[in-house]
This record gives structure tokens, sequence and C-alpha cells, in this order.
């Protein structure tokens, strides 16, 4: 080792490597480590094989694993770096873009056995009775959930929509297909608020039209309710299900289950989904997300699926005015609160809640409210809803509000997804410098639902940080929810944006997400057309990816 030259710590890019106080007193420290690598590479010289296909080498114009081993740790100059960052990248992305394409073709494998009408009279009757017309991208999303559904493979469809452009309505249509055909449909929601939301919503939709067998299988209700409610099921008489976490449960049997329903599904787990998924006869899956998620992490996450996507709202509907104050103009907010709600709108003021500080968040939102109700707004009927409320007493509060006999809505961010208040024009998001972009595009989102114009206040102190002010501005700024989430990955990282715990992201080494879109679609390109991986590619994935392990582990 004393021999080395001394060229390899100065005079040139030299490589910094992390230590600590322990590996330091034992001599590794950034000096100790190029030691050892450059020997180890002077050792492997011409006996490091190359992993990649020379096809793919050539047409890539990528070096040799070898020489970009070597000149990432000892880089003749800045190109060469770049270089070799470049081959490693590419490496690591076509072998996880290896790993979803053997996923797609295993799914290919597994055939259809319950086959949804290619029309439903029912759906034809919902449509007609619509007091509007669908969108282009509504139109275009079910007629590819057709076209898929008419293969002899079930479908896995991830629909992404933006807040408010009318996913529930395709999922409606959709299920429509296989219930006109005595094929029942499972559709789960990660909270009993959204489950019952859609419940009500879908009832709606179907107005005075002949009883479907509807049932919404939710956590706590009467044991003598559950038991005939899992018998419907079981029997077959109950053609549509739509639950929470409860219809994963062992006593939840299903008669003949073709199409399985996912709503905010990366809120779900990947044994979730399959637990879901094995109660059926091979079922289709539709997954719907109303969180906007970037294309670079759709890719990863979601590219064993096919991809269908909504941006366009009804028509009719005005743009969300999203003004960010500050408490200096509190007065002035509460004075337009009255002007509003006195000409028969309703409003929102939200409350963060975070499991770090739960019990302070929601002793501030119970004060809040009580303030709110006796000191600003006595005139006016306010409630208060939260998520440590009964379920009974959260349902009764929405439903009043939904009926405008509460005008303002106290609560937390349990309202976040899928409460559809067409009257409800102000929204009012308290410490928003808080809550991260996602969430505010969500609970914006509860305005602007019917032909009024609406308002999002962000309310801040006079000081946040510049991470928050980035957010806010960002807010204001842009409606577009797959533009905020361009915004919001950019800031927090994959990881954080989708939750790191049920997200399934891959445990890059080299890639970053962030930063290599472009990589990541020429190597899914280039991985399409490889075929199946054999047993080097599948050795190379195995030692890559945990999910690899789990796929190969024979």
């Amino acid at each position: 080792m004393s021999e080395l030259p001394e060229m390899i710590h100065a005079g040139r890019i030299i490589p910094l490597y992390p230590s600590g106080e322990v590996l330091k007193s034992e001599g590794l420290d950034s000096r100790g480590f190029r030691k050892i690598l450059y020997s180890a590479l002077e050792k492997l010289k011409g006996k490091i094989p190359e992993i990649l296909p020379n096809e793919i080498v050539k047409r890539r114009g990528l070096i040799l694993r070898e020489e970009s081993y070597r000149e990432i740790h000892f880089p003749t100059d800045e190109n060469s770096l770049d270089t070799a960052k470049y081959r490693l990248k590419y490496e690591e992305l076509f072998y996880f873009n290896l790993l979803i394409e053997h996923k797609k073709k295993e799914r290919e494998k597994i055939k259809r056995v319950l086959w949804p009408l290619p029309e439903s009279e029912t759906a034809n009757k919902v449509r007609k009775n619509l007091p509007f017309q669908l969108t282009e991208d509504q139109n275009s999303a079910l007629q590819k959930i057709k076209e898929l559904t008419n293969k002899e493979q079930p479908i896995a469809v991830l629909l992404q929509g933006d807040v408010g452009s009318g996913k529930t309505l395709v999922a409606l249509l959709t299920a429509l297909r296989y219930i006109d055909n005595q094929i029942q449909v499972c559709m789960v929601a990660p909270t009993e608020i959204l489950a019952r939301q859609h419940y009500q919503t879908i009832l709606s939709f179907l107005g005075n039209m002949p009883f479907l067998g509807i049932e919404l299988l939710v956590g706590k209700e009467p044991k003598k309710n559950r038991y005939e409610k899992l018998y419907r099921i079981k029997k077959g008489d109950t053609l549509f299900v739509i639950g929470t976490h409860s219809v994963f449960q062992e006593d939840v049997y299903f008669s003949e289950l073709g199409l399985v329903i996912i709503d905010e599904q990366h809120k779900f787990g990947v044994d979730q989904r399959e637990t879901l998924r094995s109660k059926g006869k091979n079922p289709d899956i539709l997954a719907m997300t109303a969180t906007p998620i970037p294309r670079t992490l759709c890719l990863t996450l979601y590219g064993d699926l096919d991809l269908l996507t909504i941006k366009s709202k009804p028509k009719g509907r005005m743009p969300i005015q999203t003004k960010w104050f500050q408490e200096d103009r509190r007065e002035g907010i509460y004075k337009s609160i009255r002007k509003y709600v006195s000409s028969g709108r309703q409003c929102y003021i939200v409350y963060p809640l975070v499991e770090e500080s739960e019990k302070v968040d929601l002793k501030s939102c119970i004060e809040a409210y009580e303030y709110l109700k006796h000191e600003i707004f006595p005139d006016f009927e306010v409630g208060l809803v939260h998520g440590k409320m009964e379920v009974e007493e959260k349902d009764r509060v929405m439903r009043e509000f939904s009926k405008n006999r509460i005008q303002i809505l106290v609560s937390t961010t349990v309202i976040e997804v899928g409460i559809d208040v067409p009257n409800s024009t102000v929204m009012v998001i308290e410490h928003a410098d808080r809550f991260g972009i996602s969430q505010l595009h969500q609970l914006r989102g509860r305005v602007g639902r019917g032909d009024q114009e609406s308002f999002c206040i962000l309310m801040t102190d006079s000081k946040v940080t510049e991470d928050a002010k980035v957010r806010l501005e960002a807010m204001v700024n842009f409606s577009d929810g797959f533009a905020l989430s361009e915004i919001d990955l950019q800031l927090r990282g994959p990881g954080e944006l989708m939750g790191v715990r049920q997200s399934g992201l891959p445990d890059f080494k080299i890639a970053d997400l962030r930063k290599d879109s472009n990589l990541i679609e020429l190597t899914r390109e280039d991985a399409t057309l490889f075929g199946n991986p054999g047993d080097l590619e599948k050795e190379e994935i195995r030692g890559r990816f945990s999910e690899g392990r789990l796929l190969f582990s024979n």
C-alpha cells in the first residue's frame, strides 16, 4: 500500500468517501479508502466482466464496465467522471427495467376467467342522465379500458387524475360493464370518510335505477349487520362492494369477483393489493390516484401497469383563486368569509394535524373551533370534524355540511380526499407552511367543484422557511397538479413524496429519479426490446433489488 503513487491523492480530481471517527482511527479516512480502491482496481485489471449486451454498449455509446469503475473513483477529468456516472446509472436502470418487463410478461401468462360486457345498458342510462358531458379524457380512458378488457389477460391499470377530474365516474361506468354481467366488483378506499363518499356519489349517479346490490363494508358496525352483508357478498347477491381495509379480512369471501378498484392506491401496501386480488378469479385491477405522480416515478413504481391520465376538468368550472396571506390580513379574511356565507356559500377552515404533535394540534383545532363559533361567526352554523371523532358523529357533521345546515366547517386534514360539496367556495388553510404541496393541492380541491368562483387562502406567520416559501409560491402560481408534483419531487425526493414504507421504491445506488428522467425512458425502451432475462441478468437483478430477490429466489 505504501508504494501506491501519490498522484491518487493530489493534482487531480480526488474522491471523498464518508467516514466516521472509528473508521478514521483505523486509517479509513478518504485517503485510506483511496489506497484500498486503487489497489483493488489494479489487481482486477482485465478481470471485471462486461455484463451489458454488446449491442447496447455500442448503440448507446457506453464505456466498458471496468473503465467506468476506474473513472468514477479516479477520473482523468470532469468529462470522464460524467461518462462513468452515465454508464453506471444506465446499468442500474436497465436492470431495474428488465425486472419491470419480467413482471409484465409474467402477468401476461395469467388468463382471464370472467369477461365484462362490451357495453353496459345501465352505464348508458347513467350517461344519458348526467347533467353534463364527459370530458375528452374521461371518454378516452373508458375506451382504452374497454380495449384492454377485450384481451385474454386480466388488466392492471393505473388511472391518474388531477383533483376533481372525474375518476370516480370513470370507475363506475367501467364497473357497470361487470355488474350487468353478474360479475362482482370491489372498490376499496383508505379511509371510511372516502369510502362513504364514494358510496353516496355512486348512489347519486345511479339515481332511481333498479337496485344493483351495492354494499358498504367499513370497520365498525353491528355484528348482525356485518354477518348479513358478508353472506350476501359470498352468495353473490351483492354485486358492488365499496369498503375500507375491512375488505381484506379473512372472513370476506366473494362469489365471482372480477374487478378490483383501488382508490388512492399508493396508500395501500403491495401485500394488501395481492390479498384482494386473491379473493377473486384472476380479477382486473383498476388502481386510481388523485395525487398526481411525476412521470419518472410512475415509470419506476408502476411501470408494469398500463398508465391512463385524466387531466381535463368538467366544463363550466372556474379556476380557483389561490392567495397567500399572513396574520395581518386575518380580519379582512373573516370579513370576506361572512360575505360569502351570507350569500349562501360555504367555507372550510383547515388546521394541520401530524402524528408528532397530534395532541397539541388537535387541541389547537378544537380551541379554534370554539373561538370561531362563539366569537367570530356567532351568526352562522359552525361545525367541527377531525379524525378522533366517532364515525357516526363525523358522518352526521358531513351530512349537515353537505345540506348547508352547517355553513363553516372547521377540520383537520380528514377532508383531504373525496369530499364533494359543490356549494363550498372558500378554503382557508391555517399554518399552510406545515403542509406539503401534494396535501395543499388535495385540500384546495375540496372547493371549485361548482360553477361559482372559489378561493383558497393559505395562512402563515410572517416568518416561514425557504422551502415553505417555494411550496406556497408554487401553490399560488400553479393549479395543475401534475406540474406541482414535479416541483414536489425536486423539493422532497421520491421517497418522501410517495411515502417510503409502502411505495416499493427501489434502492438505487447511483441513479436519481429527480435528474435522470431521460435515462429512465431510454433504459425502459432498451429493456422492452431485450426479451426474457437469462441467468446472468437474473443474478444481477437479484443482487441489486429486494424485489428481484423475491422474484428470482430459486
